[in-house]
C-alpha cells in the first residue's frame, strides 16, 4: 500500500478521476480495518518472508471477496482518495480509532 500512496501521492486530484466502481469512504474504512488487521497477524506469526508474502496475498483475496470488490476496485478508488489528502486523511482517522478501540478491548 505504501508504493501506492507514493506514487499517488505526485499526482494532482484533477489528474485522477473517480472510478467508475469508486468505494464509498466506509467501504474503504472497513476494508482498510481488515487489510492493515490482516497484515499484522501475518508479520505475527513469524513466517519467512516469503511464506508471509504468501499468506498475506492469499488472505487478501478473501478480504475482497467478502467485501464484494476486487483489488483493481480496491487500487483505482484508493489512489482515488490518495490525490485528495484530506479524504485519505478522513478515512485513516477513521481507521486508526476503530483499530485503537479494538485494540483496547482485547487488553
Amino acid at each position: 500500500m505504501g508504493l501506492l500512496l507514493i506514487a499517488s501521492a505526485c499526482q494532482k486530484a484533477d489528474e485522477v478521476p473517480a472510478p467508475a466502481q469508486l468505494l464509498p469512504p466506509d467501504k474503504m474504512v472497513s476494508l482498510l480495518i481488515e487489510l492493515h488487521t490482516l497484515e499484522a497477524r501475518t508479520e505475527a506469526a513469524a513466517l519467512p518472508p516469503d511464506s508471509s508474502r504468501v499468506l498475506f496475498r492469499q488472505e487478501k483475496k478473501k478480504v475482497y471477496w467478502r467485501h464484494g470488490v476486487t483489488d483493481s476496485i480496491f487500487t483505482q478508488s484508493f489512489r482515488f482518495y490518495a490525490v485528495r489528502g484530506k479524504e485519505l486523511n478522513t478515512i485513516y482517522l477513521s481507521v486508526i480509532d476503530s483499530l485503537a478501540a479494538r485494540e483496547k478491548v482485547a487488553k
